[in-house]
């Protein structure tokens, strides 16, 4: 019986081939999902019986080794997608602590403003409130607005381009 089934076995391959290559797509890929095929079925020659179809046998055993495969590389894919977003959501925090830093190097310079330009900074700025309006929340003419939000500016960006040092018992405005 071994050297019968060898022999139809052999004679099967290139069906064999034809049909896994029409479910890889790849001729190295079909010849890897034959061999694997074969080498199943000798391990497991006992469990075909003789009379029966050899072919359809073998046909079965290269869909499931193909499915096996399938389903493995899409857990690998899902693993790999999982690893890939917690990488992500680890940028996504180095992000999110920046941004918190950032602000929170804009609250301690805005606290240090001159609280004229302090208020027109955040009505303008931060409220989205008009210079017109402003100068009307203030009572101060509109051209007192747009130069000291033009020094607020200034001076904010030369708070926050200088080198921080830690340990500051600075005065913190919320902004939010």
């Amino acid at each position: 019986m071994d050297a019968l089934f060898r022999s139809q076995l052999v004679a099967l391959l290139p069906r064999l081939r034809r049909f896994a290559r029409g479910l890889t797509g790849s001729a190295d890929r079909a010849d890897d999902l034959v061999q694997a095929a074969c080498e199943r079925a000798l391990a497991r020659m006992e469990q075909w019986t003789p009379g029966t179809r050899l072919d359809s046998w073998m046909f079965r055993i290269v869909r499931t080794i193909w499915i096996d495969e399938l389903r493995a590389l899409a857990v690998r894919q899902r693993a790999q997608d999982r690893q890939e977003n917690e990488i992500e959501r680890a940028f996504d925090g180095e992000r999110s602590m920046e941004a918190h830093m950032t602000m929170q190097a804009v609250r301690e310079a805005v606290a240090e403003l001159q609280p004229d330009q302090r208020e027109i900074l955040l009505l303008v700025a931060v409220e989205g409130v008009s210079y017109k309006e402003a100068a009307e929340i203030l009572e101060i003419p509109i051209g007192t607005v747009m130069s000291r939000l033009a020094r607020g500016r200034a001076t904010l960006l030369k708070l926050l381009e200088r080198p921080r040092t830690s340990g500051d018992d600075k005065k913190i405005v919320r902004l939010t």
